[in-house]
This record gives C-alpha cells, sequence and structure tokens, in this order.
C-alpha cells in the first residue's frame, strides 16, 4: 500500500501507453484510484469530496438501527462479523456501532480499506478491528453484516459504444503529451447487457465488471454464511446510455485527465447490473429504493426532532443536514440504497 501510494500514475501510464498501444477507461480508472486512495484521506473540507457519515450523525445511526434491527429479529446470535468497505474515518462504523449497541449488538469489526493513512485512522477509532485489502480474506464461521457506502462509484468502468459493427470498448491513448480517448478496435458485445445489443449507433454504455465480480462474491458469501448487506451510492436504477465520468478535487469538477492518481474518479453505479448479479448468485432482493424514501422509512424526521429538541442552538443546522441527505433536489433521489441477504434472513426494513 506504501509503495502503490508514492507511484507517479501520469508518467506510469504515458509509458505504458507508448509502448504497448492504448489502455482501456477501466485500467486508468483503476490505477488512478489506487494510488488516489492509498495516498491520502480524501474526506472532509481540507479533501475532496463529503459523504453522508460526515454530513449528520443520522445517516449511521440509522444504519446502525437497521442492522440490529435484523440481529435480534435472527435470535441476537452471539458470533456476527460487521464489515464496511471503504470505512472512510470511522464515522459511519462509530454511529451505527455506537446505536446498535443499545440493543448490545456487539460484532467482530472488518474493514476493507487500502489506504494506509486511513487504517491509522479506522485503528485509533476501534482498536480491535480486522482491516483486509478485499474480501476474500473476510472470516467464514458466521454471518456478515456488510455496509458499502460510497464505494462501488469508485471501482473502474468501462465505457462502451455501438457502432455499425457492434460494441467497442472506449479506450484512453495519448495525443502528443496529453491524455485523451481514443476508440478501441475489439469487439466488447460479451460486456453488453442483452436488451442493449441492438441499441441505436452511437449509443454509449458504462458497464463495471469489476463491481458484478465485487456483487457475486458478496451474494455467495451471504449464500453459504448467512447475513445482509446494504448498499448506498449514487446511480441509477436502470442501466442509461450516456457517460457518467466525472472527477472531483477540493470538491470541483475537474477534467478527468488532469490529475490521475490526486483526484477521485467516479462513474454512477448500475445498480440494475448489482442487484441482477445478487440474485443470480443466491442472494435474497430485500429491495431497491431512494435513499431519501429509505431514510424517512428509518425515521429520520423523528430523529431529528429529538436531536432539535437536545441541540436547541443547532436546529436550523440539524434541519439542513436532514434535508441534504432526504430532499429530492440534493442527495434523496440520486443517491440508491439496495438491501440483500442470505437465504431464510429476514428483510429488512425501509424497503416497503
Amino acid at each position: 500500500m506504501r509503495a502503490r501510494a508514492t507511484v507517479d500514475v501520469p508518467a506510469t501510464l504515458k509509458r505504458l501507453i507508448r509502448e504497448t498501444g492504448p489502455i482501456s477507461l477501466a485500467q486508468f480508472m483503476g490505477e488512478s484510484n489506487a494510488r488516489y486512495y492509498a495516498s491520502r484521506d480524501p474526506l472532509g473540507e481540507r479533501g475532496d469530496f463529503i459523504t453522508a457519515p460526515e454530513i449528520s450523525q443520522m445517516f449511521g445511526e440509522l444504519i446502525g438501527l437497521w442492522l440490529a434491527d435484523l440481529w435480534v429479529r435472527m435470535g441476537s446470535r452471539k458470533r456476527i462479523h460487521y464489515v464496511e468497505l471503504g470505512p472512510g474515518r470511522g464515522t459511519l462504523a462509530k454511529d451505527a456501532l455506537g446505536a446498535a449497541a443499545r440493543y448490545e449488538f456487539a460484532p467482530e469489526i472488518h474493514f476493507v480499506e487500502t489506504s494506509a493513512s486511513l487504517r491509522a485512522l479506522q485503528r485509533e477509532a476501534f482498536p480491535g478491528c480486522h482491516h483486509h485489502h478485499d474480501i476474500s480474506t473476510l472470516p467464514d464461521d458466521a454471518p456478515l453484516l456488510i455496509v458499502a457506502n460510497e464505494f462501488f462509484d469508485a471501482l473502474p468502468v468501462h465505457q462502451l459504444v455501438r457502432s455499425a459493427d457492434g460494441w467497442f470498448d472506449r479506450l484512453v491513448g495519448l495525443d502528443g503529451d496529453r491524455f485523451t480517448f481514443v476508440a478501441g478496435r475489439e469487439r466488447m458485445d460479451h460486456l453488453v447487457p442483452p436488451s442493449w445489443v441492438r441499441a441505436s449507433q452511437g449509443a454509449m454504455i458504462e458497464t463495471s465488471p469489476a463491481a458484478a465480480a465485487l456483487m457475486a462474491e458478496i451474494a455467495q458469501r451471504l449464500r453459504n454464511q448467512g447475513g445482509a448487506a446494504l448498499i448506498i451510492d449514487y446511480g441509477h436504477m436502470e442501466l442509461r446510455s450516456g457517460s457518467t465520468l466525472q472527477a472531483l478535487k477540493a470538491h470541483e469538477k475537474v477534467d478527468v485527465f488532469a490529475h490521475p492518481g490526486e483526484a477521485d474518479i467516479t462513474a454512477h453505479v448500475d445498480f440494475e447490473l448489482l442487484r441482477d448479479v445478487a440474485l443470480a448468485n443466491g442472494a435474497d432482493l430485500m429491495g431497491l429504493t431512494y435513499q431519501g424514501e429509505w431514510l424517512r422509512q428509518m425515521g429520520i424526521d423523528t430523529r431529528m426532532e429529538a436531536l432539535q429538541r437536545r441541540n436547541p442552538r443547532d436546529k436550523d443546522k440539524i434541519r439542513r443536514q436532514r434535508d441534504r441527505l432526504v430532499e429530492d433536489s440534493q442527495m434523496g433521489t440520486l443517491f440508491k440504497v439496495l438491501g440483500i441477504c442470505g437465504r431464510r434472513w429476514p428483510f429488512g426494513v425501509g424497503f416497503d
């Protein structure tokens, strides 16, 4: 991880392109984000973006109550694992597990994290936590309760373009010393969903084999071990045409090619793909809904009122935090919540 944090991504990728030819967008994005996340704490006002747990404690608390409810309904079993993918500073885990502790929910804590600096922060907050580079090393001796908030959006995507001869990858090449998009020559029809195979010429879709592979592994784990997963991210209920690729640096959108390894490169999550992969690999679908609707059903308004009574001077601030998470004009409909579980596990609340 420490070696990856010092990689000169632009120089490395330019040398690779000059020696072997254009590379896939997925490779460009993967190499850039690997260095980006390994080298910094990207969160907060001094970072590049702010996630929902950093906006308000209510977000994590409601997730904690969701987890505790499932655990209680499954008999409050003694051995269970809490797993978070990309836990940042541990803010979500702190709020979630703090709220769930009221019900004596005390799981073993596992973080999937590739950043050495963030691992250090997480270890300060949770001295007994276990760290993993990916989910392959998670224990298999008890059910898993998995949370992934704004994790899937940073996984590499391919952009596929429909031509008269089929679907082709959009590659990254060089124009002089600058990165640029170029057309691929190898047909990629095998990555295209059946419903899109005969799309009109010029159509572009984004697909992430990395996201599909991760979701398949999560679903198989839940099928075999039991448990549930909550996936929260921005994206579409159904696959759409067009590019959603973006890069953020210091809370501003920048050119995707301007700062590889120094900016957060993301794309909207294809929740249709995640849902279908989960079902195909043996998980049960609790539901797929909007973040705003899910938080309302989880009782965010009641929690907001309680916080306002306890902190009357911050009443307006707490309302603004709630609105940012829930309202359609902010995160409410852009962000989706996907819930899946192992067979014979109860369905979590919030998906009515």
